[in-house]
């Protein structure tokens, strides 16, 4: 034998050695020795009191699931018992978490390159009190004691490198002032472990983890988050892989949270970075807008809604926690939604933003969204109806308090709207903004009678009281598509189009309504009139006009003429006439959105040889709510004056020139342009 190999030889024995002297004094070493340093040292270091109340030994056993020579070979586990970390100095007392046991085992090779590495920790009997006062502090952060003068602040070069996580039964309590939440919430295990593939859905969204660990544990949680009732219970798995992101560790929820039902299903992997969170999610209550004191996310009043889709989640994003709610389905009401949206917990405010679209809307599901929802809509989805009952404009506030808590980008299209005969909508197309506060519809877009409506609103949330403006254009609403009922109207080749440009003041509908200022012009050319037609758009005082002026015949329209002036809520007719062919009736008077009420009359003047048993006007009054007509008592003092009074409608009736369509050849044979021409002369 050679020198080297007889020293090589003699420095394997002294390892050898060295190694069967540690593993004795391991095996030997009364651990409980050391147990009033290493707690008075953990405490120092995290400025809690940390205590190992119970034994502390080392265990001798072989590690289950090791190959090779690793599976023969038995490896030391060491076991603490009784052990618990308190709370700051000013929770007064009591444990900020507690275990019955711990058990971990430490691989030793990476100990030579100065890493900590625990392939597997056990925790028995964990129990947890969350904290939080209504000042912000917390228990869960940890304020470390600060370094004493000339200590050297350097790093120690070691690494802690945990693989897995197992637990058992357990118990949670919250109690979070900050956002009035109190939830306990217990662990227990299943029994017998529950496949994950057993509890997957055969249809509908999927989370796309097709494999995971066993459910091990089930648990249960009640109280109130977020000031609202909570009930909620699901399983968990028994083994949580922070280093591992193969290992998916598998959730299952049923919540109840005040109105709002959660049920979730999917998997949690690279728990120590929050990565990966892959779950079916699927919602539903009595209104959208009851998401916001539960998520953030500022959503519209709704009726009742049901959702389905995949949700995955990126938690630690450098922009911001993202989740991606995708390809997900359906009702609002009695609409269908589909759809993908993505939030982002974004600096300095959050934001939302995808792309919705309904195949079948109903139009009455809108309602809410303006505040225009029945009474008892407003009792389905728990509100209590503001709506006085001989208003009605809609009074409900916009929520706007919630603008500025998030923005938002998202797109949305009605391609067949469910309607009624009386408001022939077939589609909808609109672009939501919400940008700090502001938020805007830009465009707004219908198809109406074979015609379109656009519109762009802009609402600013930022004052109190909101402004809003709004820009309308009608184009081609087709007669006989406004009134498909009416035989008369079927062959009709009339069209209505329309101008609006209104502003205001106001947090609602109503409020905004009663201050606006702006104006409206209106053209239909080419229709009937009749007091069936007044009876199928259900307008009771307007049946009762056309009755008296025409009887119960149809009349010809030629054309419907109107320019309106709004003033602080009061609309005021610059030009308003209906030519028929019998009479040229003028209405005057105005509209007061302010109170709702009306104060119009009605003036019919009669051409050719034609003589009206009317000797007044008509009057319109009362409120909106409750209009009321008659004849006016005081005769008419000159005949003919309605007309001579259209000389002052000379710019009117320009402006209306616009709004003329042209004839199907090009031509100018619409009947309102050589009335607006004989106006515009006098």
């Amino acid at each position: 034998m050679t020198r080297s190999l007889r020293i090589l030889g003699r420095v394997l024995l002294v390892l050898t050695l060295l190694l069967a002297a540690l593993l004795v004094l391991v095996g030997t070493f009364d651990w409980n020795r050391i147990k009033p340093a290493l707690n008075e040292r953990v405490s120092a270091e995290l400025g809690r009191v940390f205590a190992i109340e119970g034994d502390l030994s080392v265990i001798w056993q072989r590690e289950d699931g090791e190959g090779g020579w690793r599976a023969l070979v038995p490896w030391p586990h060491f076991v603490a018992e009784q052990l618990r970390l308190g709370n700051p100095e000013w929770a007064k007392g009591g444990d900020f978490v507690s275990l019955e046991r711990v058990e971990f085992r430490v691989a030793p090779l990476p100990l030579l390159w100065q890493q900590l590495s625990i392939p597997r920790i056990e925790l028995g009997g964990p129990r947890a009190s969350v904290r939080r006062l209504a000042d912000g502090r917390n228990n869960w952060s940890f304020e470390l004691p600060a370094k004493a003068a000339g200590a050297e602040d350097e790093a120690s070069g070691w690494s802690l490198d945990i693989g897995t996580i197992g637990f058992d039964k357990g118990q949670v309590q919250v109690d979070d002032a900050l956002t009035h939440t109190r939830l306990d919430v217990l662990v227990d295990p299943l029994g017998k472990p529950i496949p994950f593939s057993e509890l997957m859905p055969a249809k509908g969204a999927r989370p796309a983890t097709v494999a995971a660990q066993d459910y091990a544990f089930g648990w249960q949680a009640k109280g109130r988050y977020k000031g609202q009732p909570l009930n909620g219970k699901g399983k968990v798995g028994g083994l949580l892989a922070l280093q591992n992101a193969d290992l998916p560790f598998p959730l299952q929820a049923e919540i109840k949270a005040g109105d709002t039902r959660i049920t979730l299903l999917g998997t949690l992997t690279d728990p120590r970075e929050l990565g990966a969170l892959d779950l079916r999610l699927q919602l539903s209550g009595k209104s959208l807008a009851q998401l916001y004191p539960l998520t953030g996310v500022t959503l519209p009043e709704t009726p009742a809604y049901s959702t389905d889709g995949r949700l995955v989640a990126r938690l630690k994003e450098p922009g911001g926690a993202t989740f991606h709610y995708q390809g997900f389905n359906g009702r609002i009401g009695g609409s269908d939604i589909r759809g993908d949206l993505t939030y982002v917990a974004s600096q300095p405010r959050p934001r939302l933003s995808g792309v919705l679209a309904s195949e079948q809307l109903r139009f009455a599901d809108l309602a809410p969204l303006i505040g225009a929802d029945s009474r008892a809509g407003q009792q389905a989805r728990g509100v209590a109806a503001r709506q006085p009952t001989d208003k009605v404009l809609p009074v409900e506030e916009f929520r706007t308090e919630r603008w500025r808590a998030m923005d938002a980008d998202v797109t949305f299209t009605g391609k067949r709207i469910q309607h009624s005969e009386k408001l022939p909508v077939t589609d909808l197309t609109t672009h939501v903004l919400l940008d700090d506060g502001q938020l805007s519809l830009e465009p707004l877009r219908f198809g109406v009678a074979g015609g379109t409506l656009d519109a762009t609103i802009q609402l600013d949330g930022r004052r109190a009281p909101l402004t809003g403006k709004a820009q309308l254009k009608a184009r081609h609403f087709k007669l006989k598509a406004l009134f498909p009922s009416v035989q008369s109207m079927r062959n009709s080749l009339g069209e209505l189009n329309g101008t609006a440009d209104v502003s205001g003041t106001g947090n609602s509908v109503a409020a905004l309504l009663g201050t606006a200022n702006g104006n409206l012009q209106m053209l239909v050319n080419d229709g009937t009139i009749s007091r069936n037609l007044m009876e199928i758009a259900g307008l009771n005082v307007g049946n009762y006009l056309v009755g008296r002026l025409f009887g119960d015949e149809e009349v010809k329209i030629n054309c419907a003429a109107a320019d309106l002036g709004l003033k602080d809520g009061l609309m005021t007719p610059r030009l308003f006439v209906v030519d028929t062919e019998n009479a040229l009736v003028r209405i005057d008077g105005n509209a007061n959105f302010r109170n709702e009420r009306l104060d119009l009359s009605v003036n019919p003047d009669s051409k050719g040889v034609r003589v009206f048993s009317l000797r007044s006007p008509l009057y319109v009054r009362g409120t909106f709510k409750h209009p009321q007509a008659g004849v006016q008592t005081v005769p008419l003092m000159v005949r003919g004056a309605g007309m001579l009074a259209l000389g002052v409608a000379v710019a009117p009736a320009a402006a209306l020139l616009a709004l003329v369509a042209p004839a199907a050849g090009g031509g100018e044979d619409n009947a309102c342009a050589p009335l607006l021409k004989q106006v515009g002369k006098r």
